[in-house]
C-alpha cells in the first residue's frame, strides 16, 4: 500500500476503530473503467481474471484426490504469494436459445432448424445450472480511493469526465495478465484468460436486470460498460433487494458469512466446503425438492513465506513469554492453551521451513439468491445453514453487514469486512476442493447427455472430433445387453450425420432399423441396405469399388466361398482371368463373372461357376453375387446416414482354417470382407478426404472373434486420424478388446455400462482407467440401476478424451427421436403397426394411388410416430 493511501485512510480508521469497524466499510465503490480479455480495470486497481477448469474428483481414487489437493496447495504457495486474489463460484442456467445459436453453426445436414428447436426446448425444460469458476488477481494499483473519488468529482463538475484507458497502460496490464496465466496454467486448475464476454456477463448479472449483449470489441468501456454495470440495490438487515429500471424488485440476495471452521477438515469427503455447494437442496413452496446452488466469493491473500514465518514466530514468542511469566508467578501454573499454542507454533514453523507450506488469510462469503420472494430466500438460506452445520462449519446470515459484503463480492471491489476472516494454512483453501466435482466431455460441440455426479451440467461429446484435435478417433460403448449402449451409439451416429459426416453403421444384430427412422425424422439423407435374397447385388464389389481395385477383392471373396478341393486344384487362375475380363467391360458385375465361369470350356472353371451360381441364390450370397433388381439401391460412397444390416451372419472363430469352416461360415466371411472393403474404400477416397466419416459397429465382438474382423478394426483405428474417419464400437465383451493393441491405442472415449461378471468388470475398469478392485466392480455393477434396482437405460460411466471419468445420462432432445431409436422389440412392432395404419390412411385420403417408391411412405410412417 502506498504512503498516500495509508495517510488517506487514517481519518476513517480512527473513526472506524471507535466503532469497532474498518475503514474499508465506508469507502465508496470503485468505478469500472474498462473490461477486456482477462482484465477488469477500475479507477483504483487493475485485476487479471482467469477461468479455472474443474476436475472430476467424484470417481477419482482417494490417493489421487490427495495428490490433487496437495498440488493445489503447492500452487497457492508458489504461484500467488503476495497477491490479493478473489475466487468466485457462479451459476448460470443453461440457455436453450444460446444452444440454438450454437446448433446453427455445428450442424450442417438435415433439418437443422427443427433439431436446434428440439434441443432448445429440452434444455429450457431441464432448467439445468452450470458452474463457472473465476479467479481474479490484483496486478496493479492505479490510485487511492480518496484520490479517485476527488478526481472523478472534479472532472464531472467541469464536464471533463473521461472513462477511457490509455493504450500503453492496457498493453502493460495485458502483458502482466499473460505472464500470470502461464504460471497458473500449470496448476490443477489449468487457468486460462477469461474472455471479455464472460467477464461482462459476470458483472451485469449482479444487477439481475436484462442487459444488452456486450459489444464485440477488444475493450468494453464508456457507455457500454455503464449499461452493463448499472443497478439499484436497497440494503436490509438480512438481505439486499435488487430493483429493475422501473423500480420493481427482480431478486433478493442474502450474504452469508462463514465465521467458524472445525480445527481439522477431513478430506476427501463431505467437508470439501466449496465443492459441496452443488449438493445443497431445499423444499420449494410447491413441495418439490430443488437445488439451491449458492454462489461463493472468497477474497484471500497468500502470505510470503518470510512474513508467514515471522508471524508464527511472533505468536510462538508471545506464548513462550506467557508461559515463563506464569512459571515465575506465585501460582507457578501455566494455562494448557498457552502451552499448546507454543507447541503448535513450533511445529508449524518447522513445517514451513521444511516444506512448501505457507499461510493465507481468506474471507469466505456465500451468496444466496431468490428471484421469487423474500420467503423463498429465507428457505434457501436455512437449507444452506443446515447443510454446513452437518459438516461442523458455522454459516450465518451477516446481520447489518449486507451492503458491505455485497459490494465486497463484486468484481473489481475490495475487501470491506476484514474482521470475519481466517488465517490458516494454504492447504485449508485447497481442502475446499472448489474446482472438484463432476467434469467430463468437451468444452464445445453437441450435447450428448447430462452429468449425474455432484456437479450438475451437460456432457458434450463429438465422436468425429478426434481427427480435428490431432488425436485418435475411436469411441467405445461397452456393457451388458439392454442397458442402452446401442441406442447411445445410434444417437452419437445420428448427431455426427447432422454435422455433415458420412455415417455408416454395420448392423449384425438386426435391431438397428431405428437409426434410419431417426435419420428420416431429422430430415437426413438416409439409406437402408439389408443384405438378403431381396437385395441381390447391393454389396457387389464391382459396383462398390472404383475401377481397377475390384478384381482382386472379388477373387478373394469367391475363393473363400468355393470348396477346399477347388482351391487345391488351382481355381484361382480361372477366377482371376474371368475377373479381369469382366472388369474391362463398361458394366462389370460379379454375376457376369459367374456366368462367364459357367460358360468356360475348362471343367474346373465350369464347376466353380455352377457352385457360385448356387451360392448366389442364398441369403448371404445374393448381396455379393446376385443380379441386381430394378430400383435396388447399392452401397454408394456419398454423405448421409447408411445402415447396412446383415442378418444371419455366422463368422468362423479366429484361427479357423478354411478347410474347417462350414459353408455358412465361408459365405458369411466373404460377405463381411466385401463390407469391410467398401468401408475402407469409402474412408480413404480422395474426394471424401475433407469429409468427416464415422463407421459404427454394434456388437463388435462378432468381428473380434475373426482374423479378418480384428485386422479391419485395427486398420481403421490406426488410420482413422489420417483419413478423418472415426470408429464407434459397441460390445458386451470388453475383455475381447484387451488383445487389440491398435484399437486400445486409438480409443479416446469410453462409455461403460453395467457389467455382471468379475472378468468383464475388471476389463471395463481397465479401459475406463479406474483402479481394478472391489470399489470399481461395485460401481460398474450398479451404474445402470437405481437404488431400488430399476434399470436406468443410458446411464453410464464416461472416460473422455482428457481422461476425466464421470457418470452421465445419455439424453435425446425429444421423445419421438428416442422412440425412433428404440431397440426394444415391442416398441419396434408397435411402431411398424402404426406405420402401416398411417400408410393406409394416407393412401385412402390420396385416392388409393400407390407411391412410386418407398420414400414417401417411410416419411409418412416416421411422421406418424
Amino acid at each position: 500500500m502506498s504512503a498516500t493511501k495509508t495517510k488517506s485512510k487514517k481519518g476513517l480508521s480512527r473513526f472506524g476503530r471507535a466503532l469497532g469497524l474498518g475503514a474499508e466499510r465506508f469507502l465508496p465503490a470503485p468505478q469500472l473503467v474498462a473490461v477486456a480479455d482477462g482484465l477488469v480495470v477500475t479507477t483504483t486497481t487493475a485485476e487479471a481474471w482467469f477461468v479455472l477448469s474443474g476436475a472430476n474428483t467424484d470417481l477419482m481414487p482417494e490417493d489421487a484426490q490427495d495428490l490433487e489437493q496437495d498440488a493445489a496447495a503447492l500452487a497457492l504457495s508458489k504461484t500467488l504469494p503476495g497477491y490479493e486474489a478473489h475466487l468466485k463460484i457462479l451459476w448460470s442456467q443453461l440457455d436453450g436459445e444460446a444452444y440454438r445459436a450454437e446448433a446453427h453453426q455445428m450442424f450442417t445436414a438435415g433439418d437443422v432448424e427443427a433439431f436446434a428447436d428440439m434441443w432448445a426446448r429440452r434444455l429450457d425444460g431441464l432448467d439445468l445450472p452450470q458452474r463457472h469458476l473465476l479467479l481474479g488477481v490484483k496486478i496493479a494499483e492505479r490510485a487511492t480511493t480518496a484520490n479517485a473519488t476527488a478526481k472523478g468529482t472534479a472532472a464531472s463538475a467541469l464536464g471533463l469526465h473521461h472513462t477511457g484507458l490509455p493504450q500503453s497502460e492496457l498493453a502493460q496490464l495485458d502483458a502482466a495478465a499473460r505472464r500470470l496465466e502461464r504460471r497458473l496454467e500449470a496448476t490443477p486448475w489449468r487457468a486460462r484468460i477469461a474472455p471479455a464476454e464472460l467477464l461482462a456477463w459476470a458483472i451485469s448479472r449482479e444487477s439481475y436486470r436484462p442487459q444488452p449483449a456486450p459489444p464485440d470489441l477488444p475493450v468494453i468501456s464508456g457507455a457500454s460498460l455503464v449499461r452493463l454495470s448499472q443497478s439499484r440495490a436497497i440494503p436490509h438487515s438480512d438481505h439486499i433487494e435488487l430493483l429493475d429500471a422501473r423500480g420493481k424488485p427482480t431478486a433478493w440476495v442474502s450474504m452469508l458469512a462463514m465465521p467458524t471452521f472445525p480445527e481439522k477438515l477431513y478430506t476427501p469427503g463431505e467437508q470439501e466446503w466449496l465443492r459441496c455447494l452443488s449438493e445443497i437442496r431445499y423444499t420449494h413452496a410447491s413441495g418439490e425438492e430443488t437445488l439451491v446452488c449458492p454462489e461463493a466469493s472468497v477474497r484471500f491473500s497468500v502470505w510470503r513465506k518470510g512474513a508467514a514465518i515471522k508471524a508464527v514466530d511472533k505468536v510462538r514468542q508471545s506464548a513462550k513469554e506467557q508461559r515463563r511469566s506464569a512459571a515465575e508467578s506465585s501460582a507457578g501454573e501455566t494455562l494448557a492453551e498457552t502451552e499448546e499454542t507454543e507447541t503448535v507454533m513450533e511445529g508449524l514453523r518447522q513445517r514451513m521451513s521444511r516444506d512448501s507450506m505457507t499461510l493465507l488469510e481468506d474471507h469466505p462469503r456465500l451468496l444466496v439468491v431468490s428471484t421469487e420472494s423474500v420467503e423463498d430466500l429465507q428457505a434457501r438460506c436455512d437449507a444452506v445453514i443446515a447443510h454446513f452445520a452437518g459438516l461442523s462449519i458455522d454459516v450465518m446470515v451477516a446481520a447489518d453487514e449486507q451492503r458491505e459484503m455485497w459490494l465486497e463480492s463484486q468484481i473489481g471491489d475490495m475487501l470491506r469486512v476484514a474482521d470475519l476472516g481466517h488465517i490458516r494454512e494454504s492447504a485449508a483453501l485447497a481442502a475446499s476442493m472448489f474446482w472438484g466435482g463432476s467434469e467430463a466431455g468437451e468444452d464445445e460441440g453437441p450435447i450428448a447427455g447430462l452429468l449425474t455426479g455432484t456437479t450438475p451440467g451437460v456432457c458434450r461429446i463429438d465422436i468425429t472430433a478426434g481427427s480435428a484435435r490431432g488425436d485418435a478417433t475411436t469411441t467405445a460403448f461397452l456393457g451388458r445387453s439392454g442397458r442402452g449402449k446401442t441406442t447411445s451409439m445410434e444417437l452419437a451416429t445420428v448427431t455426427a450425420a447432422m454435422r455433415g459426416a458420412f455415417a455408416l453403421m454395420l448392423g449384425f444384430k438386426g435391431d438397428e432399423g431405428g437409426l434410419i427412422k431417426a435419420g428420416r425424422y431429422l430430415g437426413l439423407p438416409s439409406h437402408h441396405v439389408t443384405c438378403g435374397t431381396d437385395t441381390p447385388g447391393v454389396a457387389d464389389l464391382f459396383r462398390v469399388l472404383p475401377s481397377g481395385e475390384a478384381a482382386l477383392q472379388v477373387v478373394s471373396q469367391m475363393l473363400i466361398m468355393l470348396p477346399e478341393r477347388m482351391r487345391a486344384q488351382g481355381v484361382e487362375t480361372h477366377l482371376l482371368r474371368a475377373a479381369n475380363s469382366v472388369e474391362a467391360r463398361p458394366d462389370p458385375a460379379s454375376w457376369r463373372m459367374v456366368e462367364l465361369l459357367s460358360q468356360d470350356s475348362h471343367e474346373l472353371a465350369q464347376d466353380a461357376g455352377q457352385a457360385l451360381a448356387e451360392v448366389s441364390r442364398t441369403q448371404l450370397g445374393a448381396p455379393v453375387l446376385g443380379r441386381p433388381r430394378e430400383g435396388a439401391s447399392p452401397l454408394r460412397p456419398e454423405p448421409g446416414l447408411w445402415l447396412v444390416q446383415v442378418p444371419g451372419l455366422t463368422l468362423p472363430q479366429s484361427g479357423t482354417r478354411p478347410a474347417d469352416m462350414t459353408m455358412n461360415e465361408r459365405v458369411s466371411l466373404a460377405l463381411m470382407r466385401g463390407l469391410i472393403a467398401y468401408s475402407l474404400n469409402t474412408a480413404s477416397r480422395a474426394d471424401l478426404r475433407d469429409l468427416p466419416k464415422v463407421i459404427s459397429v454394434p456388437e463388435v465382438h462378432v468381428l473380434t472373434g475373426t482374423d479378418d474382423g480384428r485386422r479391419f478394426l485395427d486398420l481403421v483405428a490406426r488410420m482413422g486420424r489420417a483419413l478423418d474417419t472415426s470408429l464407434a464400437i459397441d460390445s458386451q465383451d470388453p475383455h475381447s478388446l484387451l488383445g487389440l493393441d491398435g484399437v486400445l491405442e486409438a480409443i479416446t472415449t469410453v462409455f461403460g455400462f453395467e457389467q455382471s461378471t468379475k472378468e468383464q468388470q475388471d476389463a471395463l475398469a481397465e479401459l475406463l482407467r479406474l483402479p481394478v478392485g472391489d470399489s470399481s466392480r461395485a460401481l460398474i455393477r450398479g451404474v445402470s440401476k437405481t437404488a431400488r434396482g430399476v434399470i436406468r437405460h443410458g446411464h453410464c460411466i464416461v472416460r473422455d478424451c482428457f481422461d476425466r471419468v464421470a457418470t452421465m445420462q445419455w439424453d435425446a432432445p425429444s421423445w419421438e427421436l428416442l422412440r425412433a431409436l428404440s431397440t426394444n422389440p415391442k416398441d419396434q412392432a408397435a411402431d411398424a403397426e402404426a406405420e402401416q395404419e398411417a400408410l393406409k390412411r394416407l393412401q385412402s385420403d390420396a385416392g388409393a394411388e400407390e407411391p412410386q417408391d418407398g420414400t414417401e411412405s417411410d416419411r409418412a410412417g416416421s411422421g406418424a410416430e
